[in-house]
């Protein structure tokens, strides 16, 4: 029996059961845009041993969206952070005593039921081993959509116009605005307006106030489903929010 290795194997498990707690920061990064923190509501983190599934760790990433220069503007180089000190993160305290196979998973921006979305994965963890800087970075993809007006189930006259009028910003809650960092001029936000036997879509234009798009229409009697949409082509970014009024 080679007794050098027997030794290294047992040194090896005994080492592991020594260590009792393992840090990982985990963050969750809007596609195309910054980190989901504080301001948005932050991003729902749940850790989970991926064979008994068990949660591990779970909380709220919270902290500042980040350095839109760091993030969005100059080229980032091998092994470079994106994040600084007050960036929104959760830093995952987990007491492993082996290597453990974990699933993380990141619901974000929590906040906001319509938009949230699920974005997952799975790595090793080994006691003693912390995951720190940038961490274990999570991306979320699409827009948040809010309808402003009309209110659901609202009655409206006949008569008047209907103004349709929706809030637009990314998933970590960045302004969303004509030749802005994020440029509206480059996505499509339409309303699409459906009823039995109707279907039209309006083009939404920005307001005077950032993140914020409207339209008009002109609707007969009847009971109408609106449904507000945001896609950018180049990143594949979507995002919607739906509503349902009562035209008198």
């Amino acid at each position: 029996m080679n007794f050098s290795k027997l030794f290294g194997f047992v040194f090896l498990l005994v080492s592991f059961s020594s260590v009792a707690q393992t840090n990982i920061m985990i963050r969750a990064k809007a596609k195309d845009a910054k980190f989901i923190g504080t301001s948005i509501g932050g991003a729902k983190i749940i850790v989970r041993d991926a064979q008994t599934k068990e949660i591990l760790a779970e909380g709220i990433t919270k902290g500042s969206t980040g350095n839109s220069e760091k993030i969005m503007k100059q080229p980032k180089e091998r092994y470079q952070d994106l994040s600084e000190n007050n960036t929104a993160g959760f830093l995952a305290k987990l007491d492993v005593s082996k290597p453990t196979f974990i699933e993380v998973e990141a619901y974000a921006p929590i906040n906001k039921k319509q938009a949230t979305v699920k974005s997952s994965t799975q790595l090793w963890v080994i006691p003693g081993k912390d995951i720190m800087g940038d961490g274990l970075v999570l991306e979320i993809p699409g827009f948040v959509v809010d309808i402003l007006s009309p209110q659901t189930h609202e009655r409206i006259p006949g008569e008047i116009s209907t103004e349709i009028k929706a809030n637009i910003v990314m998933m970590c809650g960045c302004p969303v605005e004509e030749g802005g960092l994020w440029d509206a001029s480059g996505f499509e936000i339409k309303a699409v307006v459906e009823a039995e036997g109707f279907f039209k879509e309006v083009e939404l234009s920005q307001t005077e106030k950032s993140s914020t798009f409207s339209g008009n229409i002109d609707l007969n009697k009847g009971n109408y489903t609106i449904t507000v949409y945001a896609f950018d082509p180049k990143t594949g970014n979507s995002g919607l929010d739906k509503t349902n009024i009562i035209i008198n």
